[in-house]
Order: structure tokens, then C-alpha cells, then sequence
């Protein structure tokens, strides 16, 4: 029974954590935007942040049991933050 319950636990943790790494790669809008109208940001974070992603996603994707919450939770962060490095400049 209580194996049970711990697998629903970790299954929803899972989810909800994807849900909150995919929101806050999308938060990278609101700085793509300013880019754009001037307002210049440092482009160190999101470079290293989309390295970090394209990482956890090829690694998450490759391993023998693909870990489908990992790859969903940084395959947004590599568009969103190379594009925010991109309008850094």
C-alpha cells in the first residue's frame, strides 16, 4: 500500500515540477521583449541556462529509461534561453 502511494506522490511531484521548469523558461519572454526594445540584459544566463538544458535533454531523452519529465521540463529552456541570448545583442 504504501509503495503505491509513494509512486503516485513521485509521479505528481514530477509533473508539477515540469510544469514549474517549463513556466519559468517561458518567463524568458518578458526579457526577449525588452531585448528587443533596448533594454539590453546580461546574455551569460540564458546562454548557460540553455547549455544546461540541451544537456538534461539529451541526457533525459538517451538514458535506457527515458525520464520523460526531465526532457519536457528543459526541451522549452534551450529554445527560450538561446533566444533570449540571441537578443542580447
Amino acid at each position: 500500500m504504501m509503495e503505491n502511494q509513494e509512486k503516485t506522490f513521485i509521479l505528481w511531484l514530477g509533473r508539477i515540477a515540469s510544469v514549474i521548469a517549463v513556466l519559468m523558461y517561458v518567463s524568458y519572454i518578458a526579457q526577449i521583449q525588452k531585448n528587443l526594445a533596448g533594454v539590453k540584459a546580461a546574455p551569460l544566463q540564458p546562454f548557460v541556462a540553455g547549455v544546461n538544458c540541451t544537456l538534461w535533454s539529451i541526457y533525459a531523452f538517451f538514458k535506457r529509461d527515458r525520464d520523460w519529465f526531465v526532457f519536457w521540463a528543459n526541451f522549452p529552456g534551450i529554445f527560450f534561453s538561446f533566444a533570449t541570448f540571441a537578443t542580447c545583442f
